[in-house]
Parts: structure tokens; sequence; C-alpha cells
């Protein structure tokens, strides 16, 4: 839904979204483009919780020679700028495909404008890895990671937004007098956290899904700031916050499997690593 909202056309809201999906391609359509983004999750995820916590953990050593110490708000935000600029290399290909896949059957209806051979309302991909291949084949390492530069623009800041608000949070749910924050805490600060970071990342986040979008049967923008200039002239401001409600509410239990998840493989692994070593 999210990206039909941003990069499609004739999708009035959410629930016309919805509607138009469903009626059109039944509930198959719902799920198109998610093998390779389920696919890739747990390496994605991996990476940027790994890098976040190690980067954490680096500065309180180079600060304060303890890398186990709480770190201080500053190298929290560094640490999530950190993951955010890394995650752009796995994440970028990764949502192309997943754009590509779920663009592929949209009409696109624009005068004076000749189509590449491929006529819109038919497949151009017959799955994840011929999309990946035929990007790749027509448009070289440039067009894997078309829309890199917006993804730059909205994971760095967006990853300060997640992880800033889960440590604020978190802190201040856990009851006085505990080590660490128990599961419901864990929760809900992620839950929290996920809808303030997906909610304000919605601006990059359509601009990332238009360039992505973008080559299935002709190529409209020629950059980042080409996008942003020509959604904004076509379709005015609001353009940058469709599918708001969508990121938002989807950001919440996302984040807080992802949080919880996070929290408790830790806690095992802690709890392991001292029974091995008493």
């Amino acid at each position: 839904l999210q990206t039909r909202l941003q990069a499609g056309q004739g999708y009035g809201n959410t629930l016309n979204c919805v509607l138009t999906v469903y009626r059109n391609e039944s509930v198959a359509g719902f799920f198109k483009g998610m093998s390779f983004p389920l696919a890739s999750i747990a390496v994605y995820s991996s990476v940027v919780f790994g890098v976040f916590s190690n980067t954490q953990r680096l500065l309180s050593q180079l600060r304060h020679g303890d890398p186990s110490r709480t770190p201080a708000l500053a190298d929290v935000a560094l640490a999530s700028m950190v993951a955010g600029f890394i995650s752009v290399g796995i994440g970028t290909p990764v949502d192309l495909v997943k754009i590509r896949l779920q663009m592929q059957m949209q009409p696109y209806i624009k005068a004076n404008i000749k189509l590449k051979p491929t006529v819109p309302g038919f497949p151009v991909y017959r799955g994840p890895i011929h999309c990946f291949r035929t990007v790749l084949q027509k448009e070289g390492i440039a067009g894997i990671y078309r829309g890199a530069g917006a993804m730059l623009l909205r994971d760095v800041p967006g990853y300060c937004l997640y992880f800033i608000p889960y440590t604020y949070f978190c802190g201040w749910i856990t009851p006085d007098g505990c080590i660490s924050p128990n599961p419901s805490s864990i929760w809900l600060a992620g839950g929290i956290a996920g809808a303030i970071s997906w909610g304000t990342a919605t601006p990059m986040d359509v601009v990332k899904s238009r360039l992505q979008a973008d080559g299935v049967y002709l190529n409209k923008y020629k950059g980042t700031l080409d996008c942003i200039l020509q959604s904004y002239q076509n379709e005015g401001l609001k353009v940058f916050f469709r599918g708001i409600t969508v990121n938002a509410v989807r950001g919440f239990p996302m984040s807080s499997a992802m949080f919880l998840g996070y929290e408790l493989s830790l806690k095992a692994m802690k709890r392991d690593q001292t029974e091995t070593n008493p």
C-alpha cells in the first residue's frame, strides 16, 4: 500500500488503495515483492543493530575506557547515523526490487511520452531474481542503487529518530530499581520509536519510492532533487506525506517486534556467556 500510494497513479486515499488493489489483483496483490525483503530481512536487521550496538560500545570505550558504560545521547545519535549510513548499502537493492515488482502492473498515462517496448499493465519481471538481473544488465550498478541518495537522506536522520526515542522511552517506562527493561517496556518503547521514525521519514520515503519505481516503463526523474522539484510542482506539498498513515501504523508493530527480538537475543547470549565463563 505504501509504495502504491507514494509512486502509483489514481489512488485517492488508503482505503481506496486497499479496495483497488483487492479488486484488480485479489489478495495476492498485497504480497507482491515480499519474497526478496523476507529473504534478506534477517541479514539487514542483524547488520543495522550490530553496527549500532558496536559503534556505541566503541564510543564508550574511546570516551570512558569502558565499553559497557551507558552511552551519552551524542553517542547514541552518532551510532544511529552510522547504522543508517551502512543500512543503505544493503537496503537500496532490496527496496528497488520490491518496488519494481509492486509497480510493474501499474498503468502509466502521460501524453506525448514514447514508452519502452514493454506495455504497461503487463509484467516486466518474472520474479525478484529476474528483476535484479534485468536491472543489473540494463542499468548496471547505478541502476541497482537508484534512489540511494534519497534513502541516505531518509535513513541517517530516520535511524536517529528510531534509536534515540527508543532509548529515551525505554528508560522512562522501565520501573526504578530495574537493571534492564522488561519485555512490555521494550515492546511499547520500540513501537513508539518505530511510529515516530517512519512517520517523520515519509517525505524522503516518497522520493525514494518514486525514484526506484521510475524506470519500469520510462525514466522521468534525473535524480533526487529533480524528483523533489517535479513532485512538488505537479502535486504540491501534500505529495510528500503520501502513505504517512500506513508508515506510522506499520512502524509500531514492526519495530516492537524488532526491538523485542534484539533485546531478548542479547539477554540470552549474555546469559549463555555467563554460564559458560562463570
